[in-house]
C-alpha cells in the first residue's frame, strides 16, 4: 500500500519531468500486474518488430508491476497510472498523446476510455475473459459496461465469452486466443540453466512447486515424508522471512534456502527452498512434475502454463472454476485436481513410478500450449493496419 500511494505522488511532475519529446508513433498499453504485464509482452515485441522506433509508453496500477518492470526493455516510459477520474484522464492523455491504447485483460478504466474515444485514439482490449456474472454484466455495472463498448476492438481468450459479449450486443469482438500461451512457450529458447538446481536434482525425479500458500504446503506434506527419494523445490509466493520460517518449521526433513547456497550439501537435500524471486518459471525446466499454488485455498490459481509449456504433468488444489485453463488442461488428460493432502500423495505416487503415465501426460501439457499458440499473430493482424 506505501508503494501504491507513494508511486502516485507527484506523478504528473514525474511523467512531465522524464517523459521524452515524443518523435514517433506512441502507443500506451497498460497493464494491471505483473501478471497482466506477460501477457501484454507478446504484442508488445510484434509491435516494435512493425515499427522499431515506435514509442510504448507502459503503465501500471499496481505496485507489483511497476517495481519489477519500471526498466522494462520494451518500453520507452514506464508510470504509474493515475487514478481513473476525469481530470487524471484528460491530463494523462494529453502529457503521453498516445496514437493507440491497449488495455490488457480486465483493465477496463471508463473516464480514460471516455476520453480516449473523445480524441479519437483506437482502444484494444487484448486476452479478454468474460462470464455472466461480473459485475460490468450486472444493472449496477451499467457505467463499466458503456465504458467497454467503447472499445475499438475486444479480444477475447475463447468463443464463450465471444457468445455473451454478441448476446449483449457487443459486434466489435473476436476470439484471439490468450497471449500467454505465446509467452510461455518462448521460455523453451531462452537460457534456463541453474548449477544449484543441477547440483540438487542429480538423477532424482524433481517436483517443483510454484507460488505456493500455506494451504498448498500442507497438501505436500505428506508427499515429502512419504517419498524421500522424490527431490521437491518449493517457491513460495511471499518470501519473506516470516513466511519462510512458517515453512520451514513444517519440514521433517532436509532443506536449504536458495539464499544460503554456500556450503549447501545440495545432493544430500530433499527440499530446496526459494526464498528470492524471479527464479520460477525458469525452475520448471528441472520438474518432471510440478505443483501450482493458490486452488488450494481462495487466494486464485497462478499461472500452469508456465510449467505446461515443458511438458510434464500439473498438480493443483480443488478451487479453480474462475480459470479457464484449468478446465481446459483436465479435460486434456494433463492436469489433477486434488482436494486432501491424501488425493495428492496418491496421484504423486503413480506418476512417480509409472513412468509412461508421467511422460504421456506431459506430452499432453506441451501439445496444449503448442495448438494454443497464435493469437500474437491475430492481434497484429488486426491492429498491425495502424502502424505507421
Amino acid at each position: 500500500m506505501k508503494l501504491f500511494v507513494n508511486g502516485r505522488r507527484d506523478v504528473f511532475k514525474k511523467i512531465q519531468r522524464k517523459l521524452p519529446p515524443k518523435t514517433n508513433q506512441r502507443i500506451w498499453v497498460h497493464a494491471a500486474s505483473l501478471g497482466e504485464y506477460e501477457q501484454a509482452v507478446p504484442v508488445l515485441q510484434g509491435l516494435l518488430e512493425l515499427n522499431p522506433k515506435c514509442e510504448i509508453i507502459l503503465s501500471f496500477f499496481s505496485p507489483s508491476g511497476y517495481e519489477v518492470k519500471k526498466n522494462s526493455e520494451y518500453a520507452s516510459f514506464v508510470t504509474y497510472l493515475p487514478l481513473d477520474t476525469p481530470n487524471n484522464a484528460k491530463k494523462f492523455i494529453q502529457e503521453i498523446e498516445p496514437d493507440m491504447a491497449l488495455f490488457i485483460k480486465y483493465e477496463i478504466w471508463p473516464y480514460y476510455l471516455e476520453e480516449l474515444a473523445s480524441k479519437h485514439i483506437p482502444t484494444y482490449l487484448i486476452s479478454a475473459n468474460f462470464r455472466e456474472n461480473q459485475f460490468l454484466f450486472h444493472p449496477l455495472g451499467k457505467f463499466m459496461f458503456k465504458a467497454l463498448q467503447s472499445f475499438t476492438h475486444i479480444f477475447v481468450q475463447h468463443q464463450d465469452s465471444l457468445t455473451l459479449l454478441e448476446e449483449k450486443g457487443i459486434s466489435t469482438a473476436s476470439v484471439s486466443g490468450d497471449t500467454r500461451y505465446d509467452r510461455v512457450f518462448q521460455q523453451l529458447q531462452m537460457q534456463n540453466h541453474f548449477a544449484f538446481a543441477e547440483e540438487f536434482k542429480q538423477q532424482h525425479l524433481c517436483m517443483v512447486c510454484g507460488s505456493t500458500w500455506p494451504e498448498d504446503e500442507d497438501l505436500l506434506l505428506e508427499v515429502i515424508n512419504k517419498h524421500p527419494d522424490l527431490k521437491l523445490i518449493i517457491a513460495p509466493h511471499e518470501v519473506e522471512e516470516k513466511r519462510i520460517q512458517a515453512l520451514t518449521q513444517k519440514l521433517n526433513t532436509s532443506y536449504v534456502l536458495h539464499s544460503q547456497l554456500t556450503n549447501a550439501n545440495l545432493k544430500e537435500t530433499q527440499v530446496l527452498i526459494i526464498d528470492t524471486i524471479g527464479l520460477l518459471s525458469q525452475l520448471y525446466a528441472y520438474a518432471d512434475l510440478a505443483y501450482v499454488g493458490g486452488a488450494a485455498g481462495n487466494t486464485g490459481l497462478h499461472n500452469i502454463l508456465e510449467p505446461a509449456t515443458f511438458g510434464i504433468p500439473i498438480l493443483i488444489g480443488k478451487n479453480h472454476s474462475k480459470f479457464p485453463e484449468a478446465k481446459l488442461l483436465l479435460e486434456e488428460k494433463a492436469l489433477f485436481s486434488v482436494a486432501s493432502k491424501e488425493e495428492l500423495n496418491r496421484i504423486v505416487t503413480k506418476l512417480i513410478t509409472d513412468t509412461s503415465f508421467r511422460l504421456s501426460t506431459g506430452e499432453n501439457s506441451f501439445q496444449f500450449i503448442q495448438k494454443n499458440r497464435g493469437a500474437q499473430k491475430r492481434i497484429l493482424s488486426l491492429i498491425g493496419g495502424k502502424m505507421m
